[in-house]
């Protein structure tokens, strides 16, 4: 310290740089205090999203027991059915009558007479 008053430095300026340094040491105080206190606020939202979901998942019904759970038929497993279908024409209207959904089939296919299936042109294959 002695050097610096040997420099030229007053005692005011020393003063004003120690308290430039204080600023500094209680600038970085905050900042860790803030970031603390943000963590806290982040962990408590965390606690409190845990219980909201250990609320919400205790008003749920209960998993059914084995005894409510589906059953096979006993038949066995229905299996896959593959079959050839061709669509279904839509009807046509005379005198200009809209056609509404009720006079629609219910699907728009139907089971082909020819269950063969259909393959690609014999002959050399490739892209």
């Amino acid at each position: 310290m002695l050097g610096r008053f040997a420099r030229g430095y007053s005692a005011v300026m020393m003063i004003a740089e120690n308290e430039h340094v204080d600023l500094a040491l209680s600038g970085a105080a905050m900042g860790m205090v803030v970031a603390f206190a943000g963590g806290l606020v982040i962990v408590a939202l965390l606690v409190w999203a845990v219980r909201l979901g250990i609320n919400v998942r205790q008003r749920e019904p209960a998993p059914p027991r084995p005894d409510e759970q589906p059953r096979l038929p006993e038949s066995g497993a229905v299996g896959e059915i593959r079959e050839q279908r061709e669509p279904d024409e839509v009807p046509r209207t005379t005198d200009g009558e809209r056609l509404l959904p009720h006079d629609l089939h219910h699907s728009g296919s139907r089971r082909s007479e020819n269950q063969e299936r259909p393959r690609w042109n014999e002959g050399p294959g490739g892209s």
